[in-house]
């Protein structure tokens, strides 16, 4: 990526001023763990079997585990220390839940915890090629973050995404009995995931949702979760969940935010419910879709 300042017109490159010390990389982002990953740290070097773990945080939307490790260098595999971390910490539940109990004074309980969406996140200046085929596989927990810094105090940070057409790891465990853990636990979900859960109806009327919600602003991305796919812009805006008559809709915001003056989103505060926000929309055709919209168009900040 190149930078360039804007002075009545005429452009001027910024440098790019690479980081010393992973240690500041680290810092950059626990200080701005929420914001940048939506992610609630845990603590910082935590040291468990041996091992430190640069950063422990927690996904309050997946309600799962993730480790993250900074890297300066290029000379490592982020197949065989994401493996081995996920397989650590499959191995190890209790300690990571006795960490997030007495650092943050809160009751988490091991069932509480979806240990099948646990994932480790490589921070780094710049991966290679290498690094970014070998971790492109669609049902693989880790993920890879580029971050620089330039001279103007500007920082960037990239989330690298995985392909469309990303195989399954799978087959590349099935020998391996050291890794039964992650073989058999973890789980990345697709949208061919929820796919299952509804029907030709609700599949034809989410791909038209989908478009609608993606067209709203850019750098909407779409991440399946285990009962929802989330759209998010920074945190979640909208959340859709498949249904085998049409879909439910939830939108990210708290009761008495929105403006909705048709009455169709539901009151869903104090009621279970698995998507984020306080209200829910009940879908089974696309009559309503641009009214729809103007709700979601509201939560985009």
């Amino acid at each position: 990526m190149i930078l360039y300042n804007n002075t009545s017109g005429q452009l001027n490159q910024v440098k790019e001023k690479p980081f010393k010390l992973e240690r500041e990389i680290q810092s950059i982002f626990e200080n701005n763990l929420q914001d940048v990953m939506s992610l609630q740290l845990v603590k910082s070097e935590f040291a468990i079997k041996n091992k430190r773990i640069d950063s422990l945080a927690y996904d309050k939307q997946t309600n799962a585990f993730i480790i993250i490790e900074y890297k300066r260098d290029k000379n490592y595999s982020v197949v065989d220390q994401g493996l081995t971390y996920l397989n650590l910490m499959l191995q190890n539940k209790a300690e990571f839940i006795l960490t997030y109990n007495e650092t943050l004074k809160d009751t988490l309980h091991s069932k509480d915890v979806d240990w099948s969406q646990s994932r480790v996140a490589f921070v780094s200046p710049s991966f290679t090629e290498n690094q970014i085929s070998a971790s492109d596989f669609k049902d693989f927990g880790i993920e890879l973050w580029e971050v620089k810094q330039f001279e103007n105090n500007t920082i960037s940070i990239n989330s690298i995404k995985k392909s469309s057409g990303a195989p399954s790891i799978k087959p590349l465990l099935e020998n391996s009995e050291k890794l039964k853990e992650v073989k058999e636990n973890i789980k990345v979900y697709t949208e061919e995931d929820h796919y299952n859960n509804g029907s030709d109806t609700s599949i034809e009327l989410y791909e038209k949702f989908k478009a609608a919600i993606i067209n709203l602003a850019d750098g909407i991305e779409i991440i399946p979760q285990k009962f929802y796919i989330a759209f998010k812009k920074g945190s979640n805006i909208s959340d859709i969940e498949m249904q085998k008559k049409g879909l439910k809709v939830f939108i990210n915001a708290k009761i008495g935010a929105l403006d909705d003056p048709k009455g169709l989103s539901k009151d869903v505060s104090n009621i279970g419910h698995r998507g984020n926000g306080d209200y829910q929309i009940q879908i089974e055709n696309d009559k309503d879709l641009e009214y729809i919209m103007s709700l979601i168009k509201q939560v985009i900040k």
